[in-house]
């Protein structure tokens, strides 16, 4: 234990006690695989004093309608965040149509145009979207992945008429492809043409902005899908691993584009598991960076982590536990070592998050930050026989299906086998087993279903007009822009495409030539071919 007392506020508890910054083995001998925070292999978090320097970012997701309206969501969290030490970002969520690269005036948009998320068809709406936010200055995750580099390009092409230097554009693309194709489906093309277009925004961003991660790769979505921890871990991280070796065969040096790639994990119920697996993921990550890919700058090897509770696991029964179950999560988060932190609402498997059930998710995060004393020291459960017997578990179940995945050939040829989705699937189908059997329990599903008809919750409306607005806003949008300019815009991106080019410069020239959302998705389609799945799905 450190015997040298810190006298700054943050190390005194509520009760008097003088809590050291950070503690170590009495004995003074480190074990090199838990290490010190800050250092090589990173198990104890990414930086030397974690929250006692900086609390998370507490990043609320927050999307739907139309712009406007999100605009609103996202003025009202920035003011639910004043005055306090936390540092804030927003994260956007999109709609459906946008997410598939559509445009809301396609058929197949037709009635879900702001529903799950928010509608982007074009430059002036992302205007519309962060207009009067300094996003100069607060940072922007934007979810989204099959059509993330146009998006990306508009937000670009929005900052460029705004006058704002792109160098201080601070944010994450989620634009993580390959889990797309493991669960959400979200996918337009080709695994292939896929991985292409997120090198090019990685390389794009090398380039040309310095605070800007081009990617975060995710293994949300692969829990939601029903995937273990252990299957989240491995998969997401050898997904990133995809990535290195696709960007380092562009010929990009590891140590210019590493250091700003990003991770975005979820938190689900089992509480020392998910702990266990943020402190597992950050020494494989930095073990492979430098032995596998010969990384030598140390911030190549940080793995650092976005954190979002679990979506999957609340429930529409009694959806006032949920509160409970995403406080707990979120602890297990911070306990873990993320970076920035998304806590759910309440009532998000009935419908789309009232601002109440919104504002309670967010005083979740700082009631944690400032009332559990979480910050006062650095990985308060490093050395616990538990916590470490089980960090070195999951570190060698990961690294076996990591294995196991290179020997396949990769991700790419993994998914054309269907391995993933078929190790999903059954995962999520023992998960439901043991629920029916009793043997695992959901308190309002299986047991402890008293209360369960009650009505607790307001539900959040997306009333039609939201669509018809939408479209008749890009019908105008369409007559009024200068057709040639636009067309000349989309030879170029389709040019960009079939040569093989980096097409973020063409994208974004087509974003400011008023191009829309669908028709750059399609430029690109033209070229590479939309993926339906291979027959094995």
């Amino acid at each position: 234990m450190s015997t040298t007392h810190s006298t700054d506020a943050d190390a005194v508890s509520l009760s008097g006690y003088i809590i050291d910054p950070l503690y170590q083995p009495k004995d003074g001998v480190i074990d090199p695989e838990i290490g010190t925070p800050g250092q090589f292999p990173y198990t104890r978090g990414v930086h030397e004093t974690m929250y006692r320097s900086r609390l998370w970012t507490m990043r609320q997701f927050a999307g739907f309608g139309s712009a406007e309206d999100t605009n609103a969501r996202f003025k009202y969290l920035l003011e639910n965040a004043k005055g306090t030490k936390t540092n804030t970002g927003l994260s956007t969520a999109f709609d459906l149509p946008t997410l598939m690269g559509r445009d809301s005036n396609d058929p197949l948009s037709a009635g879900e145009v702001g529903r799950c998320g928010v509608a982007i068809d074009t430059i002036d709406d992302m205007h519309r979207l962060y207009a009067d936010i300094p996003v100069g200055e607060v940072t922007v995750s934007q979810t989204i992945n099959g059509p993330a580099c146009v998006i990306w390009a508009m937000y670009l092409a929005m900052a460029k008429e705004r006058g704002i230097d792109w160098n201080d554009l601070g944010g994450t693309l989620q634009n993580d492809i390959l889990k797309e194709f493991h669960s959400q489906n979200e996918f337009i093309y080709p695994p292939e043409a896929s991985v292409k277009l997120v090198v090019d925004t990685i390389e794009f961003a090398t380039k040309y902005t310095k605070r800007w991660n081009s990617v975060s790769i995710s293994g949300y979505h692969i829990r939601e899908a029903g995937s273990t921890a252990t299957q989240e871990l491995a998969f997401t991280l050898r997904d990133g691993m995809e990535y290195v070796e696709a960007c380092m065969k562009r010929g990009l040096d590891v140590d210019a584009f590493a250091p700003r790639l990003s991770f975005f994990f979820n938190s689900h119920n089992e509480f020392f598991e998910e702990i266990c697996k943020l402190r597992a993921a950050r020494r494989i990550w930095a073990t492979a960076m430098k032995e596998r890919y010969g990384a030598k700058n140390d911030r190549s090897l940080l793995m650092r982590t976005h954190v979002q509770t679990a979506g999957c696991s609340l429930t529409e029964q009694q959806p006032l536990n949920n509160i409970v179950r995403v406080a707990y999560q979120a602890m297990a988060g911070v306990l873990g070592g993320c970076q920035s932190l998304h806590t759910d609402s309440m009532d998000e498997t009935l419908g789309l998050p009232t601002e109440t059930a919104v504002r309670v998710a967010l005083r979740t995060q700082q009631i944690l930050a400032h009332e559990t004393g979480v910050h006062r020291t650095v990985d308060p459960l490093a050395g616990s026989y538990f916590v470490e017997s089980l960090t070195d578990q999951m570190e060698s179940d990961a690294n076996d299906i990591i294995n196991e995945i290179d020997g396949l050939g990769g991700v790419v040829s993994g998914i054309h086998i269907g391995y993933f989705r078929r190790s999903i699937a059954e995962a999520s189908y023992r998960f439901g087993q043991e629920m029916e059997a009793g043997d695992r329990i959901i308190v309002g599903v299986n047991a402890y279903e008293e209360g369960n008809n009650d009505t607790q919750v307001d539900i959040l409306q997306i009333p039609h007009t939201v669509e018809s607005t939408q479209c008749e806003r890009l019908d105008t949008f369409l007559k009024e822009r200068n057709h040639d300019d636009a067309m000349k815009a989309l030879d170029a991106i389709r040019d960009a495409a079939r040569n093989d080019e980096n097409v973020m410069s063409s994208l974004v020239d087509g974003a400011l030539a008023r191009c829309t959302l669908g028709e750059m998705v399609q430029a690109m389609a033209d070229v590479f071919g939309r993926y339906s799945g291979g027959p094995e799905w």
